[in-house]
This record gives structure tokens, sequence and C-alpha cells, in this order.
């Protein structure tokens, strides 16, 4: 193991994953030798040409960049954007890099769909950040924070700061940091500490004051030791310098510059921050599980002690700190990140939270549609016609006050609903257990197995069974991920049924900046294919056949392929043929096949998909007449649109799913088709119009899965489709 200076060496053993190499710097051979094997050889499927999920994933995190270097921005949105940036790296780290690092632990071989072996992914990832990261930072340090000093929102280092702010910080740390901070030192009677998930933390090497004369070496040296001090999270990172609230500095430099009050009859002759992302890609056996609530629970306290992926490290630690951490972290070269500027970054939007609406984009209010706006209960409005609502443009305590009337409606007899990240302070929940107060059949699903919220669902489902609601947590080894809500009313000697399904989670939070679709429908044959859908998750329901409903796993994919290869029919007959789908997702090898298949045929086909998109556009004599494009922008595109000329006969659908091979067979999804014409019209001529319209939010993919900013015609307009759609009109 390496040592620290002075040749300390941490004093436990652990396996190594790299031949005993402890050198940071990269070596073309090293994720090869971590299997110590030779890797298997990338197979190719010409039949079906693909981009890698991975590597496609990362061009969307370039294009969340690509925001926050516009410097047409508010300076407070591109810090926005660079946060949300860094946010969706330690995901991709937590979640993908884990998995594929899984995967090698495991000895798998089977390449990706792509034909790219795991190796030869971990490589390429590492490759395609690497420039990524520094341009984040890049961006950070020298635009966007020299642009907010200039608007009077300063973040400093601590050593240019006065003697008198030094002082005052001093009290501060005395008072407010130092009563919560344990340090960690590391020798033969004190092992390596364990590194909690994402944390902020400080390597210091710390050592006897040479005067005392002690702790010397056979050398005559006095023996360095390492220390980690982590950076207490429930101390806010920015720290106020001066009294406006504009000025700040970070947490961890205040900590450094009085690391020495930890260490009495000590000297700290280094100190440099670091950052460790785990695995926490949770799994648990539902068929092993007696109870999943207290199965979740246990499972989610696993998830701390996760394996670690990532080691993020200051750019000025010595080489041999970081040879000593990833040692002691069981980390390989290519797990080190160095990082010019501040660590974990995304922490910064903080600063967002300032009230400075100079820098931030103009609000706005969400519209509520004229058809609500008359005399009438929502019931009365959906009885008479569906009802399409299009959030954040229109408002969406539509959603929760639809809910809230059910729960206090005399008349209604039974509410069912989807939970799947509904949101700590979200009022749904809370009209959920009034209506169960009141007698009414109230059913609940609450999806545990949502990632990251895995917590609050489990919080809620409690409250919500100690109020008497009846909740379920859906089917075994399948995840819910349909938004469904089916209330049942008495009317007219009979019973009538509302449904709403959505694209987005029934969270009023994110509402505000996710775009969604919801459709509010009394079809009868809607209502009782929600009928049976909710009988399946309740129940021992093995439902196949549905009316009017798309429904994963029972027919989503087979009506999918059908509606594509329709349209394949339809150009080869000659009649109108043109599909155009909105998603956030394309993955599913047999939907990109299919669509192949149609683009042959000769099917005019635009796909709109914000993130991940495996299917190559524009290869002659395969997919010369598909087009792929994305967009982001102030709000995260998350609606989902799917629209078919059917030689005429238009049909157009919206709903849950994206089309991932998960989305079709390893979760519920409900699909809804859209009967109303003037809905039908405004989907296809307003919302996904206005998609392939836009040239200024918008990339288009290319063949060799680079994208390019949508083209502006000489003299033609810009558009930008989130602004169109403050004031885009509403279905006639």
């Amino acid at each position: 193991m390496r040592g620290l200076g002075g040749g300390f060496a941490w004093p436990h053993a652990r396996l190594r994953r790299m031949n005993g190499s402890t050198n940071t710097q990269p070596s073309d051979d090293a994720l090869d030798e971590r299997t110590n094997a030779k890797p298997p050889q990338p197979r190719r499927d010409a039949a079906l040409p693909l981009f890698n999920r991975e590597l496609s994933q990362i061009e969307f995190y370039r294009r969340v960049l690509e925001e926050a270097q516009d410097p047409t921005q508010p300076l407070l949105e591109r810090l926005k954007f660079l946060s949300i940036f860094a946010e969706n790296l330690d995901e991709f780290f937590m979640i993908r890099v884990s998995g594929l690092q899984e995967t090698l632990a495991e000895h798998v071989t089977e390449p990706s769909p792509d034909g790219m072996g795991t190796v030869e992914q971990l490589k390429e990832i590492r490759a395609r950040l690497l420039p990524l990261i520094a341009e984040h930072t890049r961006c950070l340090r020298e635009e966007v924070l020299p642009g907010l000093a200039e608007k009077g929102i300063q973040l400093v280092e601590y050593s240019t700061l006065s003697l008198p702010e030094r002082q005052s910080l001093r009290e501060f740390f005395k008072k407010k940091v130092y009563p919560v901070l344990t340090p960690q030192a590391v020798d033969q009677g004190h092992p390596f500490p364990y590194i909690s998930n994402l944390s902020l933390n400080l390597a210091l090497t710390v050592e006897p004051l040479a005067e005392l004369g002690i702790t010397r070496s056979l050398t005559g040296k006095v023996e360095p030791r390492f220390a980690r001090v982590k950076v207490p999270p429930l101390v806010p990172r920015l720290v106020p310098v001066g009294g406006r609230g504009e000025k700040f500095v970070l947490l961890e430099q205040v900590i450094a510059a009085n690391v020495g009050q930890l260490f009495q009859r000590m000297q700290v002759s280094a100190c440099h921050a670091f950052r460790v992302t785990r695995d926490a890609d949770v799994e648990i056996r539902e068929d092993e599980a007696n109870d999943l609530l207290r199965t979740m629970e246990q499972t989610l306290r696993k998830r701390r002690f996760g394996t670690p992926v990532r080691l993020e490290v200051a750019a000025e630690m010595p080489e041999a700190t970081r040879g000593y951490l990833a040692d002691a972290l069981d980390l390989t070269a290519e797990d080190v990140y160095a990082v010019e500027g501040p660590l974990g970054a995304r922490e910064l939007v903080q600063l967002h939270k300032l009230d400075r609406p100079d820098l931030k984009d103009k609000p706005f209010r969400p519209k509520v549609p004229a058809v609500f706006r008359g005399p009438g209960s929502y019931f009365d409005r959906i009885r008479e016609r569906d009802v399409l609502l299009h959030h954040p443009y229109e408002s969406y305590t539509l959603v929760t006050d639809f809910i809230d009337s059910a729960a206090h409606d005399p008349q209604v007899a039974a509410i069912k609903i989807c939970l799947y990240r509904t949101g700590q302070h979200s009022p749904i929940p809370q009209s959920l257990i009034e209506a169960a107060a009141q007698g009414k059949q109230v059913t609940a699903l609450v999806e545990l197995k949502a990632r990251f919220d895995e917590e609050n669902n489990i919080e809620w489902a409690k409250r919500l069974e100690e109020s008497g609601v009846h909740v379920v947590y859906g089917i075994v080894g399948l995840k819910t991920h349909c938004k469904v809500t089916l209330v049942v009313r008495r009317e007219d000697e009979s019973l009538r049924r509302y449904v709403h399904v959505a694209t987005g989670n029934y969270n009023p939070v994110t509402s505000n900046f996710y775009t969604d679709i919801g459709l509010f429908t009394a079809d009868e044959e809607i209502g009782e294919d929600a009928t049976d859908l909710f009988n399946f998750l309740t129940g021992f329901s093995r439902q196949k056949e549905y009316r009017k409903l798309l429904v994963a796993p029972s027919n989503l994919r087979e009506k999918t392929l059908a509606l594509i290869r329709r349209e394949a029919e339809h150009a080869r007959a000659g009649r109108p043929a043109r599909i155009v789908v909105k998603i956030n997702r394309l993955a599913d090898t047999q939907l990109v096949a299919a669509l192949y298949e149609a683009s042959r045929a000769g099917v005019e086909i635009d796909l709109v998909v914000r993130g991940i998109c495996m299917l190559r556009p524009g290869v002659p004599g395969l997919s010369e007449t598909i087009r792929v494009r994305s967009v982001v922008g102030r709000f995260l595109e998350h609606s989902r649109a799917y629209y078919f000329a059917n030689g005429g006969d238009e049909e157009v659908y919206t709903g849950s799913s994206d089309w991932m091979s998960r989305n079709f067979d390893r979760r519920v999804e409900t699909v809804a088709p859209v009967r109303d014409e003037r809905l039908k019209k405004y989907l296809k001529d307003v919302l996904l119009a206005a998609y392939l319209r836009d040239n200024v939010k918008a990339r288009v993919l290319r063949p060799d899965g680079s994208y390019e900013r949508a083209p502006v015609e000489p003299g033609g307009e810009r558009f930008d489709s989130q602004s169109y759609f403050f004031d885009a009109p509403e279905p006639e």
C-alpha cells in the first residue's frame, strides 16, 4: 500500500482490483487488467446499428451543460444547470457505472446491445466524462462565478478575506461547526473510517510538532499520520460573510483554516478535499420478502454501505494522498477524478434561492383552461367532454383540487390512485386520508421501489395505512410506474367512473418545472379498463385484454409494435403514413428494429427524445426517413405523446411509458388513447408541432451520435417551444 509522505502505510490490507497498481494516472490497459483476463471482443450487429446506452446518456448531460454555457441565460439559471449536470453525474455513477463495475466483478462477458464490452464501455465513459467535467469546472470558475460577482453575489476564497472577516468566521467555526466535527485518525488502532456516499471530506496529514521529539521512525523522521474530517452536512455549505447575505465562502475552507483546533500539539501539513460515490442501486428479492415494507426499509439501510465506485479529489491533492485514498477504498486509477473547482458543485444551487429575480428566468403564472373557469363541479365539466392539461403551463392545482373534491364529495364512493413520486409535502395523500375518514373506499398503490424516493414513499405508506387507506405495493417483480386515478361516483341511480391518466407523478412540486400531460375522461370503456387495472394491482386478477388502454406488461409492447407496423403497411399501400413521438428515452431494440423497418417502407418518422436514444437516424437504406431531436430548456421535458397517421384515420395516445425494455417488460405502465378530436388536434398541431419547430432549445441527433443545434433558416424566425407554450392556444 502507498504511504503518505513519510512512509506511513495504511494498516489494513484490502483486495486490489488492478493487480496491485496504485498509480492514479490512467493507463490504456488498466481497465482490462481489472478482470485479469483479455476482454471479450465487441460484437457488432450490422443488421441493427445502435448507439451505446451509457454514451447516449452522457450526450444528454452534454446538452444540459450547454445550457449552462449559454451566455444568453440568466446567471443564476446557468448556475442551476451546472448543479443539474453535477447531480446527473452523481446518479450516473451510483446506478449505471456501479452496474457495469458489478458486471465486471461477476465476470459477465455478454456485450451490450450495441456490441460494446463492459471494459470498453468503462473506458469510453471515462474518456467522454473527463473533458465534460473540466468544461463544467471552467464554466463555473471563469464565467458564472465571476459574472455573479459583478452582480454582487460573491463566492470568495478564504485566503482573500480581511482580518475582521476571518475573525468573524473563526467565531462562527467555534460556535456552529467545531462542536459537530469528529476527526478520525488512522493508525494500527484506528482503521480507515467509513466514508458515506456523496459526503464531502478533508484528507489531512498530521504529525507531532518537531520540537516535541516523539513518534519518530527508525530513520529519525517524525511519522506522518492520515486523518479524515467529514464536512458536516447539516451546516450550510455556503457560509455568509458580512451582513448583506450575498458574499459567501465554502464551509470546507472555513474548516481547513481552523482545523488546527482539532489537533492540539500536532502539525497539519496538508489538507485536501475529497468525495466518494457509492453504488446506490438497491435490489430486493421480492419473492422472498414476507413484508415488503420492512424489507425495503432494511434494504435502504444497506444502501449507505454500497461499494465505492468513484473518488473525486481536489486537483492539488498530492499523488501520494490520492493513491492512499484509492487503496483504502479499493478503487483504481480509472475511478479517481481530479477536479479543479469545488467538489459537490450540485450544492451551489443554494445561490439560486437568493432573492435576485434580475438573475433568474421571468416568473409566470400557470393558466386555468376555460373549461374549468365556468360554473359547475369538476365532475360536471369532465362528464361533458374530455379535458387535457399541459403542465406547468396549466395549473397543477386542478389535479390536486380534483382529488380533494372527490375526497369531500358525498356522492363519491371510491378513490383509487397510483403514487410513484408524490413528494414530501404533497396535499394528495392528505386528501386521501380525509376521504378514508369519511368512510369512502380509498386505495393507494404506493411504489416503494421508486428510486431515491423510497424513504419518502415508505413514510407516506405508513401514514396512509394508519388512517384507514387500503395501501398496496404493487406486483411482485414489477415496478408500478403508471400514473392513474380512478374516482367512482354515484349518479342517477348508477355509478360513473372518472379517470385521470398522466405522464407525470402526482407531485405538485416537480409539476412546476416538469412538462407533463394529464387527461381527464369519463369514457366508460376507459373507466372499465381502469377498474380492471386496479384489480390487477391490488388482487390476483391476471387481466390481459383491455378495451382501450395500453397496459404494460400485458399488451403495451404488442400494441405499440402493431401501431408502428401498421404505419409501414400504410406506406407500402400509398396511404398517409407518419409517426411523431415524444418520449424521454428510446432503448428497446425491438422498437428500434420496428422503426427501422417502417423507415425502409417509407414512413416519415419524427422522434423527440429527451435523453437516451439508441436509434441511429439518417442512415442510408436503414433510417433515412427518421429524424431525432432533443429539447433541453427551462423545464425538464417529461411529457409523452404518440401520434400515428394511420392512413388518414389519425390516432394519438398519451401516458407514462418511454420506449425502454423496462417499461414494456418490468413495469406497470398505462397509455391511453386520446379520442376527442379537439384534443387530438391540439396534441398533433400544437404540442408536437411546437417541439418539431423549435430551433432555440432543440438539438438534432446526427448519424454519428453527436448532436447539433437545430438550424435557423436564413431570415427565419427563432422559435423556443417552451416559451411558446406560455401563450399557446387551448384546444378549441
